[in-house]
């Protein structure tokens, strides 16, 4: 069976040099891997900066890669000899595209990752643009979204990446399948020796490990971080806080921890399977998320993984999985305050923190990369069966 991808990621292959996506390459191989047949997958060309790509020679690739201008339709070829195709509802042109493979007589699922109210909200934090520029941007948003919709009601199947994607649009489209995006092989959860070991160290009264990750910027939340440290401090509590990331708030925040010393400390951006991934194992407690976005972030899942409980805001994302988890607190959107008790309540109380820590562990064990993957591979496929 062919699978045919249609995919938003970012592609380059200007001067004879290809550039693409280093995490949409990975996850390539991981699909030619799994679907085990031959896939082909659709780009189209961007001008935008690729901050996280690579060179890739085109035999480096094990999948059929064709690379489309801006809105270019899908040339009638490329849908010959297809089972099934995926398309994704970030692409401008979902509308047109799954009219396309529609009128083709193929089966197609569509994978939604952003809804409207967190697009619209990422709009309104980002702050960026005139506001007559921010209202155009809104009102294409609200007609994609019309076309988004469509496009899943007549799909064959839908694929929610997070909470908030199925909350949000599971009533139309009845085989839909919620999967947790995220980056955590077997091999990268916490070992038992390594949680019995911080465990045991957080038994005896040790100071908290906090720990931050990612762009350092407004949209994420990380201005919030220094006065959380402030109000840890008022109260009495005796914490550390390691950030990794970069981004527009860098400065600022250098600035703002200078008071805190050697008790906050800000690190570039790492390799998450390398560096991240064992530091958060060995060197972290708990795990800060500063999000008013309700976006699928990976990061709480892959920090339950590491074996730290998290402290988040209630967005719908984190809502959802705090539910389903029980591995961490809640605290209300942007309540400072808030997310500070959180923390002081596990100071106190250490047997929490540990269970809390288990807890996570536990859960995104069940919900591993390989395990999510598969089951999306499965859906498609059943797709595809059921159509033959």
């Amino acid at each position: 069976m062919r699978l045919l991808m249609c995919a938003p990621a970012p592609v380059s292959d200007g001067g004879g040099e290809l550039k693409l996506d280093t995490k949409f390459v990975d996850g390539m191989f991981t699909h030619v891997r799994d679907w085990g047949g031959p896939i082909t997958c659709i780009l189209w060309r961007t001008d935008q900066d690729i901050p996280f790509g690579k060179v890739y020679p085109r035999s480096d690739l094990p999948f059929e890669l064709i690379i489309l201008d801006q809105k270019e339709p899908l040339p009638e070829y490329v849908l010959e000899g297809v089972s099934v195709a995926m398309l994704s509802a970030d692409l401008p042109d979902i509308g047109f595209l799954a009219r396309q493979v529609r009128r083709a007589k193929l089966p197609f699922v569509v994978a939604i990752e952003y809804t409207l109210a967190t697009r619209l909200r990422i709009l309104w934090l980002d702050g960026r643009g005139s506001p007559l520029r921010r209202l155009r941007s809104a009102i294409w948003l609200l007609s994609h979204e019309r076309k988004a919709q469509k496009a899943m009601r007549c799909a064959d199947g839908v694929q929610f990446n997070g909470f908030p994607a199925r909350d949000s649009y599971s009533k139309l489209n009845s085989n839909n399948l919620l999967y947790l995006d995220n980056r955590m092989s077997p091999s990268m959860f916490i070992s038992a020796l390594e949680l019995s070991e911080k465990e045991d160290r957080l038994r005896q009264g040790a100071p908290l490990r906090l720990i931050h990750s990612g762009r350092l910027e407004y949209l994420k939340g990380s201005q919030d971080l220094p006065q959380l440290m402030g109000l840890l401090r008022e109260k009495g509590i005796n914490a550390t806080l390691d950030v990794f990331g970069a981004g527009s708030l860098s400065g600022k925040l250098r600035t703002e921890f200078a008071p805190y010393g050697e008790s906050v400390k800000m690190h570039e951006p790492v390799d998450f399977e390398t560096e991240l991934v064992p530091i958060n194992r060995t060197k972290a407690d708990i795990f800060i998320s500063c999000h008013r976005q309700q976006d699928p972030s990976c990061s709480y899942l892959e920090a339950m993984g590491c074996g730290l409980a998290v402290a988040g805001y209630a967005n719908q994302m984190w809502s959802g999985l705090q539910g389903a988890s029980r591995a961490g607190g809640i605290a209300p959107l942007a309540d400072i305050p808030a997310l500070a008790k959180i923390i002081a309540h596990w100071d106190k109380d250490r047997e929490t923190l540990t269970s809390t820590c288990a807890d996570g562990v536990e859960f995104a064990r069940q919900h591993s990369f390989p395990t999510e993957f598969k089951k999306r591979m499965d859906h498609i496929r059943s797709v595809a069966i059921k159509w033959a």
